[in-house]
């Protein structure tokens, strides 16, 4: 009987590695074996992160409504708790991107909060 060998997968699984460490400096783009630890490092992090962005967006819109709400005279907990308050369904990547982009209807919600809270 002759002897089997697995060549062609181990040829490919290799070949997945080396593909995606493309771009890597030195051993980490050429040898397997350091190729292979850093791609997977790199993995770890990739889906770490995706769920750091996530959060760090987050604080980025706070801190750009809170900038536009007291420049209006009230500050973002005040702005959050009379949104709430007064029905109106807003998130917080909108509310940043209209603080941003369009400082007049920003106000104006501003305005809203300002005479729902006396």
């Amino acid at each position: 009987m002759s002897r089997s060998v697995n060549n062609v997968a181990a040829k490919r699984r290799k070949k997945k590695y080396l593909k995606a460490a493309k771009g890597y400096i030195g051993g980490r783009s050429k040898l397997y074996k350091t190729a292979r630890q850093a791609v997977e490092k790199g993995w770890q992090y990739a889906y770490r992160d995706r769920k750091v962005r996530k959060r760090d967006f987050r604080k980025l819109w706070i801190i750009r409504i809170n900038a536009a709400a007291r420049l209006n005279g009230i500050n973002y907990n005040q702005l959050i708790n009379g949104l709430k308050k007064a029905d109106i369904e807003v998130n917080r990547k909108v509310l940043a991107h209209l603080a941003f982009h369009d400082a007049e209807t920003f106000g104006k919600l501003c305005d809203i909060v300002k005479n729902q809270k006396s």
